[in-house]
């Protein structure tokens, strides 16, 4: 990532305005720093060599005063608002990399999975970025070439000591950033990989424990762990020593300067005042680019995130198309021989599948496991590009129209899928239920003693307002596809996905499954099962195999 990076003012508006107001204030910053030196060396001066006494210097002080007070005021305020943007800029990049990443579809999260890590404790890292790295990188364009030229004006000789020893300190800057950098991408890294196995051992924590192996990943969290703390300590170390390195140099370019300004005032060839001046403007030349040095160091693991954001922010999303959705109720959704690459296998999954699904039909996806039977539901949903064939919708009147020329949100309106581990938001059971709809308590408890959500509700305490975590913690898997599947029959969609429903439930459950897609048959609605009982197929008015295929291997010339 370059220092200021054009890529983060493009994405963040909030960072565009910071920048402005960091220069403004960088450029007051480098007014009043002049300003303090020149009056705190007309104030010491007359009164050391006895050309004055106190009273005399008073109105400087009294000037020297406020300059201090502007000067920490002018600090405070870039602070606080610093604060402010990168919360805002940190924000912004987090809602584009999430809209983004959803909009690559689920197979591409699927295949990267660091993208939760990224977008939650990764971006957060670029804050120091932001706080302490770009302020510091704005007055090192302001306050040390102001500073220079005022140096110049009072003193060649200390000017051009600065101007050859000043370059020295980007010169180290870079060579240690290479090393910092490293660190801060295995960092990254390795919290990526930490988090993507904790997050997938939380969600399989229920199973593991009741198969009695919840410790068994313990050893492999925990080597993680300790890479993670490992490359933390070595970002550190390197921070540190950098830190020392600058220090070191910036304070031996200053004693050069104090030297030749010493020697030149013990000779006469310098007066009193000149030299204070010079001597305390010398530091402040060199602090700024001292600053930037420590804070990018500081800021490397941000860097680092914002350079695996903007890789997200690159990968071009699929075409998305304009035309509004025919209504499902009096359209046929149409599969051409469909064909989809399965990730990770030389294998067509599905194969040259083709249906017709027409209105108020139940129609049942059977096959193998691996077949392809939900990336064919993928590619009915619009998730998922098939690699041949396509999606046409055909309504009763009018041409066909490809799914690929329909704008998706007028299309997912219309559509209740419920998945194979249904997603439950934070909230009570009803806000699960409803998604915010008006929904009468009578026409709740309707549809829960029909999926058999009532005799889970006897077991809450709360009942319809019983909270639940995210993913539905605080219930079980049965528990969840019976909450899903009171949503999907309360849910006013023309199509109904139903992706293995039974999966998590028994013998009742299944009769429970039955039943309501009995009602969803009933209402005329279309309904769509992926299922492996016999009792699902039979219910369904028509069943298509879903077959996989073998993709041809590599031609060897003999």
């Amino acid at each position: 990532m370059k220092p200021l990076d054009p890529r983060l003012l493009r994405r963040a508006r909030s960072a565009r305005r910071y920048v402005l107001l960091t220069a403004g204030l960088g450029a007051l910053t480098a007014l009043l720093v002049v300003a303090q030196a020149v009056l705190l060396a007309a104030a010491v001066a007359p009164v050391v060599t006895r050309t004055a006494d106190w009273p005399d210097v008073a109105p400087t002080i009294g000037l020297l005063a406020v300059v201090v007070v502007v000067r920490a005021l002018v600090a405070g305020l870039q602070e606080r608002w610093a604060h402010r943007s990168a919360t805002r800029a940190v924000a912004e990049l987090r809602e584009q990399v999430v809209a983004h990443a959803v909009g690559l579809g689920p197979r591409w999260l699927a295949s990267n999975p660091g993208v939760a890590t990224l977008a939650t404790r990764g971006l957060d890292a670029l804050e120091p970025y932001f706080v302490r790295y770009l302020p510091q990188l704005l007055l090192a364009a302001t306050v040390t070439p102001g500073a220079l030229l005022v140096v110049l004006g009072y003193d060649w000789i200390a000017a051009v000591t600065i101007l050859v020893t000043l370059p020295l300190v980007p010169v180290f800057m870079m060579l240690i950033g290479r090393l910092t950098q490293r660190y801060a991408d295995q960092r990254l890294a390795v919290m990526q990989r930490l988090g993507h196995q904790v997050l997938d051992l939380l969600a399989g924590l229920p199973t593991l424990r009741a198969l009695g192996r919840e410790q068994g990943p313990a050893v492999r969290v925990r080597e993680l762990g300790d890479a993670h703390r490992s490359a933390t300590m070595g970002t550190l170390r390197v921070a540190f020593l950098s830190g020392m390195v600058l220090e070191l140099l910036t304070t031996l370019s200053v004693a050069l300067v104090a030297v030749g300004v010493g020697f030149r005032l013990v000779s006469g060839g310098l007066d009193l005042q000149t030299g204070l001046a010079v001597l305390v403007l010398a530091p402040e030349v060199y602090l700024p680019l001292r600053q930037v040095g420590a804070h990018f160091h500081a800021s490397a693991d941000g860097v680092a995130a914002a350079e695996a954001a903007f890789a997200v922010l690159e990968v071009p999303l699929p075409a998305r198309g304009t035309t509004p959705a025919p209504d499902l109720a009096g359209t046929t959704v149409r599969l051409v021989d469909v064909d989809v690459e399965a990730p990770d296998r030389a294998t067509l999954a599905p194969a040259g599948l083709a249906l017709d699904l027409r209105p108020g039909q139940v129609l049942a996806l059977a096959g193998h496991n691996g077949a392809g039977k939900s990336s064919a539901v993928a590619v009915l949903l619009g998730l998922l590009e098939p690699a041949a064939g396509e999606v046409l919708l055909e309504p009763a009147e009018g041409p066909a129209v490809p799914l690929t020329a329909v704008e998706p949100r007028s299309w997912w309106d219309q559509i209740a899928w419920v998945p194979q581990r249904p997603v439950l938001e934070p909230g009570t059971v009803r806000a699960n239920v409803t998604r915010g709809r008006e929904v009468a308590e009578v026409d709740l408890d309707r549809a829960a003693a029909l999926t058999g959500l009532d005799e889970v509700l006897a077991t809450l305490p709360g009942r319809w307002d019983t909270l639940v975590g995210q993913g539905g913690v605080g219930l079980s898997l049965g528990q969840r596809q019976r909450v899903a599947l009171t949503r999907a029959l309360l849910d006013p969609a023309q199509l109904v996905v139903l992706d293995e429903p039974t999966a998590h439930l028994d013998a009742d459950g299944e009769a429970v499954v039955l039943a309501t897609v009995e009602r969803l048959r009933t209402a005329g609605r279309t309904v769509l099962l992926v299922a492996h009982r016999p009792s699902l197929l039979r219910c369904a008015d028509t069943v298509v195999t879903v077959r996989s295929a073998q993709l041809p291997g590599p031609e060897v010339d003999r």
